[in-house]
């Protein structure tokens, strides 16, 4: 029997930090037993310390003291649920001290040797850690995981990038979730559309040409295509949704499509990864579907929904996809992420 791992969350008492907490429960190989927050929750019991947003709280953690962010008493592997303005020096200083830290945080996702990672999609990115080692002096290293937006989109485009991408436009209807607690108000949402979500669409464009863009040694080479997006704030609770339309330097048919989606397995698969769904990418032949309220909580969140694949009279193909913006899109993205690490040796 496999030894567990004991790992940490760096921001527990946030909302994807607490999404952590509720995805780690029961895993096979990661054993969650420390809880790291601000200074005013620093002491606290974990009961006390947050207000929890997602059903029951587990016990198995409630009456974790939290800790401070800062190494010493944390386990090697840290999930990192940081807020975005103070990741960058707090997940650096648990890298240099030696932990791994896979973070939702978008601080270093651009950085050169950083991963930005989708483990169906690009797992030799990792080839960048020893890099990254040597360069910045760090015994630990940071991996990242995309921004919510950008696993939907990339995961729906994975099966097809055989075909040569070379232009894609993507429109997104993103839920409210995906702006935590307590997010977008209600004045502001209900009966409403925010065509507007902050930095959002230049995120989603680089962070797609990086995913989908090849390891050069030392760097990776972005993908070439040109990438526009649009992101709106739709009243959705869950599940982000994108329309895609997209070009190919090789013409691919329908049927190429189709049958490029629906054989796509990739790593996480072949391995039996615990949180890797066996389908990462499923088609839905309804005319209406996928929606968010029926189908981003399938496969435990972790999969990633395509329909309505049809001829685009713009460019190519056009369809769309939708996936769990807070599991798929945040805190299963990083454990998978973790996962796959692990079944490449780089937490032993």
């Amino acid at each position: 029997m496999q030894t567990r791992i004991e790992v940490g969350i760096l921001g527990a008492t946030g909302m994807v930090g607490q999404h952590f907490v509720k995805f780690l429960q029961g895993h096979p190989w990661f054993d969650l037993k420390w809880l790291g927050a601000s200074d005013r929750s620093a002491g606290k019991k974990y009961k006390d310390a947050m207000t929890w947003h997602l059903g029951v709280a587990p016990e198995t953690v409630a009456g974790l003291t939290v800790d401070d962010c800062k190494p010493g008493n944390a386990p090697r592997l840290l999930f990192s649920a940081m807020d975005a303005g103070v990741a960058t020096e707090i997940e650096r200083a648990f890298a240099q001290a030696g932990h791994v830290v896979v973070s939702n945080s978008r601080n270093h996702r651009m950085e050169q040797d950083v991963p930005l990672l989708v483990p169906e999609i690009n797992a030799d990115h990792l080839k960048l850690i020893p890099g990254q080692q040597r360069t910045r002096g760090w015994k630990g290293q940071i991996v990242t995981n995309p921004n919510c937006s950008t696993v939907v989109l990339t995961m729906g485009l994975a099966p097809m990038k055989q075909f040569g991408i070379t232009r894609l436009i993507t429109t997104t209807m993103q839920a409210i979730s995906g702006a935590g607690y307590p997010g977008v108000p209600s004045m502001d949402i209900v009966g409403n559309v925010i065509p507007f979500i902050g930095n959002e669409e230049e995120k989603m464009q680089e962070e797609t040409q990086k995913i989908l863009g090849e390891f050069r040694g030392d760097r990776i080479e972005p993908l070439a295509a040109r990438v526009s997006a649009h992101c709106n704030r739709v009243a959705v609770v869950d599940g982000h949704t994108v329309t895609v339309s997209v070009e190919f330097s090789s013409k691919p048919s329908i049927a190429d499509l189709r049958h490029a989606i629906d054989t796509f397995r990739a790593l996480p698969q072949e391995r039996a990864l615990p949180s890797a769904p066996p389908r990462p990418v499923i088609y839905m032949e309804e005319a209406n579907r996928p929606q968010p309220r029926k189908d981003a909580e399938r496969e435990r969140g972790m999969a990633a929904f395509i329909g309505r694949l049809r001829p685009c009279p713009a460019l190519d193909y056009k369809f769309v996809a939708l996936g769990h913006n807070t599991i798929r899109g945040a805190a299963g993205a990083a454990v998978l992420n973790a996962e796959l690490m692990h079944s490449e040796g780089m937490l032993d």
